[in-house]
């Protein structure tokens, strides 16, 4: 995976490093996951929440915050988007495009205004959107730490239904970025086995684990039969809860320092201690001292791959859609 290194304006950190006490050497990172519901088919709107939400976390003194799945462009939870094998249909079509419509572009001026929000309030901040791109959309994480830095990445590969409405990305969208209260690196997976997942991540990647999920009822939604929730014989109840949220943060020896939350929207904070991923690699470093490379190695294709390629010098539009669009070629 590629690190990203972070930047500095006028030769000063981006965002202060926070002593919260104890030794004179110990820096720790108030971390701060966001379980909340996106509005739904409603971008602008879904912003001006999101801005709501981070100048809270940063009130409690939030230098990093994780957003859930989907914030921007919505989870479409329940929908099939009128696809069964073999067929399509016209209402599914135009849920699509109204789905397709929502999501955002990554750069553009729905990314610039979150990266002016991460730099207002002095907050790393991690969201993962839907990103449009030509006719399709992809599921991708931005990673916002000022105006002058912002990166994406992208899921390797959507689950399930999750398939016929997203794309995909390649080993040059998964980067980790070197800041100043550490390496910050995402995933973006299935949901049922949430807090066992994460639990294994944090053992075995040596490192706290910031896990955000969506708390969603059924008006979070639009109502029927503009939006409708498949494999129920009745359209759940307005209170309904769809999504049940779940946030919580892991540590790196597996101790869940906060959460899982199951109540509602939610801010759940943790102080992290870097000097637990020191301990913890002591223990087991999946990739230093634990390592069998003679018996068993991992290759990362971490270069952009494209669906087209051209044997002769192609055009520079060519070019530029070419590395957008992620494949094997």
């Amino acid at each position: 995976m590629a690190l990203i290194p972070s930047l500095a304006v006028n030769n000063e950190p981006l965002f202060a490093e926070v002593n919260m006490g104890g030794e004179a050497s110990t820096i720790t990172v108030r971390a701060t996951v966001v379980q909340a519901s996106t509005v739904f088919y409603d971008t602008p709107a879904t912003l001006d929440k999101a801005e709501r939400l981070l100048a809270e976390a940063a009130s409690y003194g939030t230098q990093l915050a994780v957003f859930p799945e989907a914030f921007v462009g919505g989870y479409p939870r329940g929908s099939t988007f009128g696809v069964t094998i073999g067929n399509r249909t016209a209402k599914g079509r135009e849920e699509f495009r109204k789905y397709h419509a929502s999501a955002i572009e990554v750069p553009g001026p729905e990314v610039d205004r979150l990266a002016a929000m991460a730099g207002k309030y002095k907050v790393y901040r991690y969201g993962r959107n839907r990103e449009r791109w030509l006719y399709f959309i992809l599921h991708c994480s931005v990673f916002l730490f000022s105006r002058p830095i912002s990166w994406k990445a992208s899921q390797s590969m959507p689950t399930a239904l999750e398939r016929v409405i997203w794309g995909f990305g390649d080993g040059s969208t998964i980067p980790v970025f070197e800041t100043p209260i550490g390496k910050i690196g995402a995933a973006i997976f299935e949901r049922d086995v949430w807090q066992a997942s994460m639990t294994h991540i944090a053992l075995e990647g040596g490192c706290f684990v910031l896990s955000a999920n969506q708390f969603c009822r059924r008006k979070d939604y639009s109502p029927p039969p503009e939006y409708a929730f498949s494999g129920m014989e009745d359209d759940p109840s307005p209170e309904t809860v769809v999504c049940s949220g779940g946030s919580a943060i892991i540590s790196p020896s597996g101790s869940v320092l906060a959460g899982p939350n199951y109540d509602g929207e939610a801010l759940t904070s943790a102080d992290l201690d870097p000097g637990e991923v020191v301990r913890a690699k002591f223990d087991f470093d999946v990739v230093g001292h634990y390592s069998r490379p003679e018996i068993l190695s991992l290759v990362v294709q971490d270069n952009p791959m494209s669906p087209v390629c051209f044997t002769s010098p192609s055009p520079s539009k060519k070019a530029e859609s070419s590395k957008r669009l992620s494949s094997f070629c």
